[in-house]
Order: C-alpha cells, then sequence, then structure tokens
C-alpha cells in the first residue's frame, strides 16, 4: 500500500509549462557546491559497495560517484540526452518525464543502489516514483535521495545537504512508502 503524501494541488508545478522544455538545452553546471559534492561522494564511497549495479536516476552530465569506485553497471536517468551522453559514468542511459511516466524501464530486483540528487522535489508524483523504485532495488540494496536547501536557479552561495534517506533494506523503503519512517535511516548534513 502507498500512502499519498501530497494532494492535488500540491501536484501543480509553478511554471505549468512540459518539463521537456526547461531541459531541451543542456546545462553543463554544477547545481551543487563542492563541499555538498564532496560529502555526497564520500557517502557513496560508504555506501555502495564495488561492483554494485547503480541506478542514476534523475541525473545528468555527473554522477558524483567515487572516481576510484568500480561498478557493474552505472545506468543513467535523466531529460536531456546530451548530458546523459556526456556522463562518462554511465554504461548506458534513457530518457524520459518521471512526471508524465513514473513506470521506469527496468526489471524488478535489478539494481542494487538508487540514486537521486536535487531532483525528488521536483517530482510530482513521488509516492509512485518510491514504489517504482522499491520494485527496482534488490532487497538489501540502497536507495540514496539528497537533496541541498537550494532549488537550481541562477543564486550565488553554498548548498546544505538536508535530507539523506537510505533504506538497510526493501521492507524498510515498504514501510517508509506507507508512512512508517521509523524504520528510516536520517541523516542531516553529518556523515
Amino acid at each position: 500500500m502507498v500512502m499519498d503524501v501530497l494532494s492535488a494541488a500540491d501536484r501543480q508545478k509553478i511554471d505549468g509549462s512540459d518539463d521537456a522544455l526547461f531541459y531541451a538545452e543542456p546545462r553543463f553546471v554544477q547545481h551543487l557546491d563542492a563541499a555538498f559534492r564532496a560529502r555526497l561522494t564520500e557517502l557513496y564511497r560508504e555506501r555502495i559497495p564495488q561492483n554494485a549495479v547503480v541506478l542514476d536516476l534523475m541525473g545528468s552530465w555527473v554522477s558524483h560517484l567515487p572516481e576510484d569506485g568500480t561498478y557493474a553497471e552505472v545506468i543513467g536517468h535523466g531529460l536531456n540526452e546530451r548530458e546523459l551522453q556526456a556522463n562518462p559514468r554511465l554504461s548506458r542511459h534513457w530518457v524520459q518525464n518521471l512526471n508524465t511516466n513514473q513506470h521506469l524501464p527496468l526489471d524488478d530486483a535489478s539494481v542494487d543502489a538508487a540514486l537521486v540528487v536535487a531532483g525528488w522535489q521536483y517530482l510530482q508524483q513521488p509516492e509512485a516514483i518510491a514504489a517504482e523504485l522499491l520494485r527496482v532495488v534488490r532487497p538489501g540494496g540502497a536507495l540514496i535521495i539528497a537533496f541541498s536547501n537550494k532549488v537550481v536557479t541562477p543564486t550565488i552561495g553554498t548548498n546544505t545537504l538536508i535530507g539523506v534517506f537510505v533504506p538497510a533494506s526493501a521492507a524498510q523503503t515498504a514501510a517508509y512508502a506507507s508512512g512508517d519512517t521509523s524504520a528510516s535511516v536520517r541523516l542531516n548534513g553529518s556523515f
């Protein structure tokens, strides 16, 4: 069972235009500051085992994975083909607007770790994506969702990592999706 966490009004975007229009041109810029990226890379080093199959969901031209990490496969997803093509960590990728189609074209229990960086807050159907991630992440796998206190706009300042959810098991992910957050691991800026 998946619990709705957003009302119909909460699901409406401020900009009602098609997401594909915003992402039509690549943006080869860093949206997160160096300290945030370094902390995130260290978290990945600690939580993602070598030779894992990794899903970089809502990604772009950079995956923030440790340069010395060896993975069986890194599967990328995003909204700009050219950004994904430029990402040297990706073994393969696909373009899909998750606000119009929430089904992930991956087999059940096919990835060891799923990563979402600075993107979760843009989902209009986060519960459906959480259910899909539960479906594709292997039992015992990891889901790491990281977000900052900044939105993607041309601002000056620093980012603070304000939330990461890392389930130790699919059961914890299911509990979280149903509204029970007591079993989840929450890291707030200090790894």
